[in-house]
């Protein structure tokens, strides 16, 4: 095996016993060779675990490889931690449509030793910064691979936004919300609510309303180097929640400003050498059924 990684991390999907068998075969194959880190809740998982446990907050600090075991919610997770710490990430699929995670657990050793062994294809993928201001102080900041929104929360009452992109005024809508995504976001939560696909390649950003009371307020796309900044408009009251990702930011209110840029610390994501992202499109949507080219 290639011995440019001597140190792979492992994170494990959070609350999932039913993992425990994909973990520890991934400990077999790998620990003859590698140095392995384990986030502290997965490591029970496996009996005879032979490297170091970390929390996870810190585990991409010990690692130069970081394999994520789940689904895409495990894999946003390993993505957050290891922004910042310039190490690549791979996806087993435990989960249900697992865009981020390209590796079957039938497919470990094969697909993950090529890898290892430096046959791979390699993509970068950009993740966004959302502050929360407050009388002009940050009180608070989040980073998300998917997506920002801000959204009502328990109230049927819809919400008031004006966004502003680069200081130029965009618009001002009344709505549920408000999703900002990146092109690997587009297949998330964005697409459940209408929104267009965006090829990960793209450096570009969504913007899309959430049941709009206005029909012609539509989804724009927009250069991802645009700094994005949202205000309420001031009501009697308000019921708003700010999320990043599957993250709430706690305690948004009417008076504050949300901002929202790319974050200069992008992710690197190590496919199997055949992957393909209309393929994946194809298989996880169920596009072209029945045909076969």
């Amino acid at each position: 095996m290639s011995t440019e990684f001597k140190t792979i991390g492992i994170l494990g999907k959070s609350g999932a016993p039913e993992i425990a068998e994909t973990l520890i075969a991934l400990h077999e194959f790998l620990k003859p060779h590698y140095q392995l880190c384990i986030d502290s809740v997965s490591a029970p998982l496996i009996p005879d675990f032979s490297g170091k446990i970390q929390p996870l907050i810190s585990l991409a600090q010990h690692c130069d490889l970081l394999i994520a075991v789940g689904g895409d919610g495990t894999f946003l997770s390993a993505a957050r931690i290891a922004s910042g710490c310039n190490i690549p990430l791979i996806g087993i699929n435990l989960g249900r449509l697992g865009f981020l995670v390209d590796i079957s657990p039938a497919e470990l050793e094969t697909k993950l030793n090529a890898i290892l062994q430096g046959h791979f294809r390699q993509e970068t993928r950009f993740l966004l910064h959302t502050k929360i201001i407050r009388d002009t102080q940050v009180i608070h900041e989040e980073t998300a691979v998917n997506e920002v929104v801000v959204h009502r929360w328990i109230t049927p009452s819809m919400i008031e936004l004006k966004t502003t992109i680069d200081g130029v005024y965009l618009n001002t809508q009344r709505s549920d919300g408000l999703i900002i995504s990146t092109p690997t976001g587009s297949t998330a939560y964005s697409l459940s609510a209408g929104g267009p696909i965006i090829h990960p390649e793209l450096d570009a950003l969504l913007l899309l309303p959430l049941n709009p009371h206005t029909l012609s307020n539509r989804p724009i796309v927009i250069n991802a180097s645009a700094e994005i900044e949202i205000n309420f408009i001031k009501t009697k009251e308000i019921n708003a929640q700010v999320t990043c990702d599957h993250i709430r930011i706690p305690d948004v209110l009417i008076s504050d400003t949300i901002l929202i840029n790319k974050d200069p610390n992008p992710i690197t994501i190590l496919h199997p050498e055949n992957h393909d992202f209309f393929h994946t499109l194809r298989d996880k949507l169920n596009w072209s059924s029945g045909y076969n080219f």
